[in-house]
């Protein structure tokens, strides 16, 4: 099995100063690798395609055999690193915390330490629309348990 380790690494080496941040690799034991990785803007398929590409020229098949997906992380996937905080800024957001509290709002003043989450955004109820008491919650990185980007259907 390929060792994650030296996927990121590779990984690291080939978006060093482009703008594409490393999200997560993962490897199963089948020897399936994923590597999810995205930009503040959003990564394109172009980008998807030349990092799969330098991944695949610099991985030996003949020494183990492995699949290869690279794309974003998408949509619901939890968040893995600071960077994706700072890509879903004013965005709606659910954060379950260490703690067990779940709050769910708008990402806001994304810093090194944490955010601030806008709790008086609307949010889904059961089956209905409803608004929490609003307020504004300071969260550390440090307390998170997850947290991911969701989209709110009106």
């Amino acid at each position: 099995m390929t060792e994650s380790s030296k996927i990121e690494n590779l990984v690291r080496e080939y978006i060093k100063g482009t703008g594409i941040f490393l999200v997560e690799v993962k490897v199963s034991r089948n020897n399936d690798i994923t590597v999810f990785a995205d930009t503040l803007k959003g990564i394109t398929v172009d980008e998807c395609a030349g990092l799969n590409m330098f991944l695949e020229n610099n991985l030996d098949r003949e020494e183990e055999d492995f699949s290869l997906q690279v794309s974003s992380p998408g949509i619901g996937h939890p968040f893995r690193v600071k960077e994706q905080y700072y890509k879903s800024e004013g965005r709606t957001v659910a954060v379950t915390l260490k703690n067990g509290l779940k709050h769910e709002g708008i990402l806001r003043n994304v810093s090194e330490d944490g955010f601030f989450l806008d709790t008086g955004a609307q949010k889904k109820g059961k089956n209905k629309s409803v608004k929490s008491e609003g307020g504004i919650l300071k969260i550390d990185f440090s307390d998170i348990k997850t947290a991911k980007e969701i989209i709110i259907y009106r």
